[in-house]
This record gives C-alpha cells, sequence and structure tokens, in this order.
C-alpha cells in the first residue's frame, strides 16, 4: 500500500518503472528524514495537531528508527514505496493511531525536499572535512619544496622557471576557490522548505519558524512556490561546487601523470602506489591518478546532466527530480573518495632536484637574463632582442639563478595568506549550529 493509495494496488509493472532506484537511493535519506520528523511532530504538538502524550510516543519511537538507521539495521521492506512511506508504517505499527498524524501540514513533496536539503549539508560538510587535510598536505609540500626548481610551460613548450613550491602551492589555493564554491551552496542548501507541503502551503497554523530553528536551519525558503522549485536548482548548485573541486583534482592527476612519466621523471611514488604492466617489466603506471582523473572529469558533468533533466520543467513538483538522486548521491561518494585517495598519493610523493641543471633547459633562462639586462637601464625591447640573437647564434650562457620576490612568485609563496584565505571561508560554514541542533533533537 503506498500514502497516495485509497483502495485497490497499482499496476506493478507501473510502481515498478516510476519507483526505480528511490528506495536503494532513499536508504541515504533515512537518518535525514527522521530528523525532519522529530521537528515538525514537535511542532504539530505546538498547534494542537499531535497530543502530548502521542508526542512523546512519536519522539522515542523515531529516536529508536534513527537507531536502526545509524546502526545499519533499516530497511525500506518490499512493496512500501520510499523512506517517508517507510518510517510513517514503522511508527503506526509501533504505536498506533499517533504514527498516522505525523504527515499533518505536510506533502511527501516537501518531506523530500527537507530531507534533501539536510543530508546535502551534511555531504558538503563531509567534502569540507576531506579537503582541508589535502589543503594543508599541498601546503605543506610547498613550503618543503619551496626551493627545488622545476620547469614551468606554456603551450605544453618550456617557458620559464618555476619551482616545486609554486606547483604545490597553486593546487592549495585552488581550493580556496573551490571551497568558496562549497560555501555558496552550503548557504543554498541550509534555508528550511519544511511547510510548502506540496508546493502551495498549508491551511494548518504551521510554525516554519520553530522547525527552522529545530533543525539547524539558517533562514526559511519563504515563498512555498520557490521552496518547491528549488528542488533541482539546489541539486545543481552543489553539482556546481563539487564539479569546481572534481576540476581542481583532475589537473591535478594529469600534472602527476605527466610528471611521473620518463620523459618527465619529475616526481616518483613508492612501488606499491603505481602498478605494473603483464608484459613490460619495466613499467610503473600512475593507475590511481588516472582513475581520478576519469573519475573527476565525469563529475565535471554533472551540472549538466543535472540541467538537462530539469530545464523548462512546469511549475511545481515533477516526477522526473526523483532521478536526480540517481546522478548527485554516488557522485559525492566518489568525490570524497577521490579527495581522500589524493591526499593519501601526496602524502608519499617524492620530488626530484636538479632538474633545471640539464642543459635542455638552458634556454628557460633566458627571461631572467632579459629582465637582468633591463634592470641594468637596458630598454626591455633591446634587451629581448640582444637575448635572442645570442640564442639564435648559439652563444647564450644562462646564469642558472632565479631572484623572484614579488607577492605569489618562487621566492614569496604567500603560503600562509593562502591559508588565511583558507581559514576565513572555513570560518563562515558554522557547521556547529547544525551539529548542535541535530543533537538536541535526538537527545
Amino acid at each position: 500500500m503506498k500514502l497516495w493509495q485509497k483502495s485497490g494496488d497499482a499496476n506493478e509493472r507501473v510502481s515498478s518503472f516510476t519507483v526505480g532506484k528511490d528506495r536503494e537511493m532513499d536508504l541515504m535519506l533515512a537518518e535525514a528524514d527522521v530528523l525532519g520528523s522529530l521537528a515538525h511532530t514537535r511542532m504539530l504538538e505546538t498547534i494542537g495537531l499531535l497530543a502530548s502524550d502521542e508526542l512523546e510516543l512519536v519522539q522515542k519511537e523515531l529516536k529508536n528508527i534513527h537507531k536502526s538507521i545509524v546502526d545499519g539495521d533499516f530497511v525500506i521492506e518490499d512493496g512500501v514505496e520510499d523512506v517517508h512511506s517507510q518510517v510513517e508504517f514503522m511508527l503506526t505499527q509501533s504505536i498506533g493511531e499517533a504514527g498516522k498524524k505525523i504527515h499533518s501540514g505536510r506533502s511527501r513533496n516537501d518531506q523530500v525536499l527537507v530531507d534533501l536539503r539536510i543530508f546535502l549539508r551534511s555531504a558538503i560538510k563531509g567534502i569540507v572535512e576531506d579537503i582541508i587535510p589535502l589543503f594543508n598536505t599541498l601546503q605543506r609540500l610547498s613550503e618543503m619544496h619551496k626551493d627545488v626548481l622545476m620547469p614551468g610551460y606554456t603551450h605544453l613548450q618550456i617557458a620559464m622557471p618555476s619551482s616545486f613550491g609554486l606547483w604545490f602551492g597553486a593546487y592549495a589555493e585552488s581550493l580556496v576557490d573551490d571551497m568558496q564554491m562549497l560555501l555558496a551552496s552550503y548557504k543554498i542548501c541550509n534555508r528550511n522548505p519544511l511547510g510548502s507541503a506540496a508546493g502551495y502551503g498549508s491551511s494548518f497554523p504551521l510554525n516554519r519558524t520553530m522547525t527552522t530553528d529545530l533543525l539547524g536551519f539558517d533562514s526559511i525558503s519563504y515563498n512555498v512556490v520557490y521552496a518547491q522549485m528549488g528542488r533541482g536548482k539546489s541539486e545543481r548548485i552543489v553539482a556546481q561546487a563539487l564539479s569546481s573541486v572534481a576540476a581542481t583534482l583532475a589537473r591535478l592527476s594529469m600534472d602527476n601523470t605527466m610528471f611521473l612519466s620518463q620523459n618527465f621523471s619529475f616526481i616518483s611514488y613508492p612501488e606499491e602506489l603505481t602498478t605494473g604492466s603483464s608484459i613490460m617489466p619495466h613499467k610503473k603506471n600512475p593507475d590511481v591518478w588516472e582513475i581520478l582523473r576519469g573519475k573527476c572529469n565525469l563529475i565535471q558533468g554533472l551540472p549538466n546532466q543535472i540541467a538537462m533533466m530539469t530545464t523548462n520543467l512546469p511549475i511545481g513538483y515533477n516526477r522526473d527530480l526523483q532521478l536526480l538522486k540517481e546522478s548527485l548521491f554516488p557522485a559525492i561518494e566518489q568525490m570524497k573518495e577521490s579527495i581522500q585517495m589524493a591526499t593519501f598519493m601526496l602524502e608519499n610523493v617524492s620530488v626530484k632536484g636538479g632538474i633545471l641543471e640539464d642543459s635542455k633547459y638552458d634556454y628557460i633562462f633566458s627571461v631572467e637574463s632579459v629582465n637582468n639586462l633591463a634592470l641594468s637601464g637596458v630598454p626591455f625591447r633591446e634587451a629581448y632582442k640582444e637575448v635572442g640573437l645570442a640564442i639564435e647564434r648559439g652563444e647564450f650562457k644562462p646564469e642558472r639563478t632565479v631572484e623572484h620576490t614579488h607577492e605569489g612568485s618562487i621566492g614569496n609563496l604567500c603560503n600562509m595568506q593562502i591559508a588565511e584565505l583558507m581559514h576565513d571561508i572555513l570560518s563562515q560554514f558554522n557547521f556547529e549550529k547544525v551539529e548542535i541542533a541535530e543533537s538536541e533533537l535526538l537527545s
């Protein structure tokens, strides 16, 4: 029996097609669903839709269900359409009539909306917590290897001196911008849609401010129609934040793959972190970084996939939105796994010193020579021409010293300032507010 059924059975083929993988995906929303119901039922008691003794029964059993979820014992039974139905059926089975009242003043539409917001803000928190060790590792490597020079490239041609300090530090700062994207998505997710019901509000005197406070949301999604329009939009914004992180990791993966090859040989990893060939005994393949690159490139396509599923949907709820879980939820898990693996690999990286001593990198110091002439008073264009002619005649003799002092350069990485930028963004998440609210609901 479905929550929406009045009598008779739904066609099994229709049920199977429309439910799809929703039960499987909904297991990931189970904790959030119980939290939403704990808050909603406390509010119902204050407006007279639950008696105090009924509330006590409901709250106790919801907490029992939450424990079963945490312990891994919760299942959505065959024939039950979704997590909302399962929780309500379990309540009704355990405590009787009081369990049938918990749906008053809400629809599965706003119920799944609040579940998704709670789930997504938790997922963002987990990703943020995974990024912090990666950021710290990159900053540590940047400081450790700040004096180790490497070639810089443009058009994949040898260009100017760079350093491992710059290389590692660049990806650390890239994560700062990614974190800003995650913060924006967190703020959008951390607004309460509960009380919008099917998208047009309720004739019950719901106290939406109360449920907002109980669930630790920053504010209400006020307009009930827009609260429903937020389904799909919030997922797309989260996907865009994931895509930003994925772009950083995909590019980092490409660099590692390239620099590990014998043609570059700038870095190395312990043999046990690489793979071999079935016929070529000399091979040390960067399979981890290649898989990371592939996973992250797929995640970069996620915002477009969600956009294609939600573009030009008519006003109100549409069942297409259910499919978003199948794209977004696995991507979140893959994102977390990718961040953690990148951190693990970098904790074991070794860098090669003395790379630029090879004569093939002589011309990489040509810009330094031009700049030194300009500093001595020669007009820049004349200095450029003089060094260029020396290269053409085969007379160029590089001075293998690099003196860069401006902010963000080889000699002045500004890692401390980058760390301060990251700290400022992290302080704005205010995860503690949500943690306290959820802990009090479950206490």
